[in-house]
């Protein structure tokens, strides 16, 4: 078989791109492996030859034939990042979700621009949902401080409620300092 010729770089499985940079690839197994795009041909053509040496091909397939190991190969090269058709694949999903995410979010603009009192009434329910949790925090500490004060307490030592002394609020900020010394 007479050996590959060589690209319009000067390297094998080397091919300049239109924006100035060169894109290297590589065939194995009947599958096109996207070995990157580098800014020199020199640079793509270690990268290939970096994948060329973990494939075991024969050196004349090679860029520089005069490299002895694959571990000198790799020194000189950039990694190589193999792209299959699994990797397309998961590419092509994620893009895919990305254009359903920015679409939902062009969709909420619109419903935002068209129904303001919506909006409102939501923002209102989540403030009063968040007021209604603080008051709830607030009471679940208060008791906890009120059963650590009571000596006859009728907690056990492994109680969960313990927990909400430790229980952060804006309002109590240096009392929850005190109870720290006062518990240690």
């Amino acid at each position: 078989m007479p050996p590959r010729r060589r690209g319009s770089s000067g390297f094998r499985g080397v091919r300049a791109r239109p924006n100035g940079r060169f894109y290297a690839e590589m065939r194995a197994g009947g599958f096109r492996l996207t070995l990157g795009t580098y800014n020199t041909p020199e640079l793509a053509a270690r990268a290939y030859d970096a994948a060329a040496w973990r494939f075991r091909r024969p050196r004349r397939d090679m860029n520089f034939p005069d490299i002895e190991s694959l571990e000198e190969a790799e020194f000189l090269a950039p990694t190589p990042c193999l792209v299959d058709d699994e990797d397309r694949r998961h590419h092509r999903q994620v893009q895919r979700r990305i254009a359903i995410a920015e679409h939902d979010e062009e969709l909420m603009r619109q419903w935002r621009a068209q129904f303001p009192n919506d909006v409102d009434n939501t923002d209102a329910f989540f403030a009063d949902l968040r007021a209604h949790r603080r008051s709830n925090r607030r009471h679940r500490r208060a008791v906890a401080v009120f059963e650590l004060d009571n000596p006859n307490t009728t907690w056990a030592d492994n109680d969960p409620r313990w927990d909400d002394i430790w229980t952060e609020t804006t309002s109590e900020t240096s009392r929850s300092t005190r109870l720290v010394v006062y518990l240690f």
